[in-house]
């Protein structure tokens, strides 16, 4: 029996993607953005996220059908992002699969984006371990997930109890005056700076902390330690190395997040790690996680660049896996869940 033709539709924030998949066979990845937009205010504007999608939907729905060469009818199921997310974003992706499903007669899945983001590697390594754990890594979720079943079996081990590890080096890119969005030029200036210059903290590493937080996560206080530290050299008139702040920064974010990724696999006696997420994306992570898990005796596997940020094909590659294994559609009246917990891969009818 032929794997199932899964159409998945993604609208959490500003990247409007349209994936369809078969089994661990990826057709088409489309992904139309509005980040271009958003320089001048230095963060998403949620209505103007909305509107884009409302424009770009439809083109990129015709041009993924077009370029898989396939027709709408040939779809067996559609799965769409329920959240966590924007709302008006959300509402407008869920608007046009429910629109979509009931006008093919195809069942629908509102699925879990963040879970997406571990889910798409199958699309490049092929189907996923039968056991392991998730390092979800993006501008709003910096969390470790205990993986039994991606699509029926997911439990939080931990996560960041204030800012997002994306979040947090935008927030650094800000303070060092970089173009919005910071990240990716903070890990750029990281490459070139000295990691050894500046020792910034890890949060919740020694102490009581340690083990009573020991896989969640906290970069609040680290954000703070850099502003003080650039505030403090200006004070006193003295120039200071960006690059260097960087590597530092750069160095305990990654410290933190590969060192209690490696310990959750250890603890669970899982032999893999898989990291999703816009900011796996990050040279420092890939390279530190995948020293510390070689030394451990744990896979890692990380997606390609192109599937870190928000797509529709971790969207459709998580909708196979619900589809694969008997989940129920979801009700027709479910609605987008900004807050959406981490254990619901997806919506599950009443």
């Amino acid at each position: 029996m032929s794997e199932a033709l899964v159409l998945g539709i993604e609208s959490t924030c500003d990247e409007t993607g349209v994936g369809i998949v078969r089994g661990c066979e990826l057709l088409v990845d489309r992904t139309a953005t509005s980040m271009d937009q958003y320089a001048r205010y230095g963060g998403i504007i949620p209505e103007i996220a909305s509107r884009a999608h409302l424009e770009s939907f439809l083109p990129t729905l015709d041009s993924a059908l077009e370029e898989a060469g396939v027709t709408l009818k040939e779809i067996d199921a559609i799965g769409v992002a329920a959240g966590p997310g924007l709302v008006g974003s959300l509402t407008v992706g869920i608007c046009a699969a429910k629109a979509l499903a009931s006008a093919l007669g195809k069942p629908l899945y509102g699925v879990n984006h963040i879970i997406g983001h571990l889910a798409v590697d199958k699309l490049a390594d092929g189907p996923l371990p039968q056991r392991f754990v998730g390092l979800v890594v993006s501008g709003g979720h910096s969390n470790i997930l205990l993986v039994e079943d991606i699509a029926t079996d997911v439990k939080e081990l931990g996560g960041t109890l204030d800012d997002a590890a994306g979040e947090a080096f935008d927030k650094v890119g800000r303070l060092l005056e970089l173009p919005y969005p910071g990240g990716p030029h903070v890990d750029r200036l990281s490459q070139l700076g000295n990691v050894d210059a500046i020792r910034f903290p890890r949060g919740l590493a020694s102490g009581k902390d340690k083990e009573r937080h020991k896989y969640d996560f906290s970069f609040s206080g680290l954000k703070t330690a850099v502003a003080r530290y650039i505030e403090g050299a200006q004070a006193r008139g003295e120039e200071f190395s960006p690059e260097d702040v960087c590597a530092g920064f750069s160095e305990a974010v990654n410290d933190s997040l590969t060192s209690k990724a490696v310990r959750a696999a250890l603890d669970t006696g899982c032999s893999s790690i898989v990291v999703g997420g816009g900011f796996s994306a990050n040279s420092r992570l890939r390279s530190l996680l995948s020293a510390r898990a070689e030394a451990a005796g744990i896979e890692v596997r990380m997606p390609p660049l192109r599937f870190c940020t928000d797509n529709g094909a971790q969207i459709a590659a998580l909708t196979s896996e619900l589809v694969r294994a008997g989940v129920a559609p979801s009700d027709w009246d479910f609605s987008p869940d900004s807050s959406m917990a981490l254990t619901h891969p997806s919506v599950l009818p009443r």
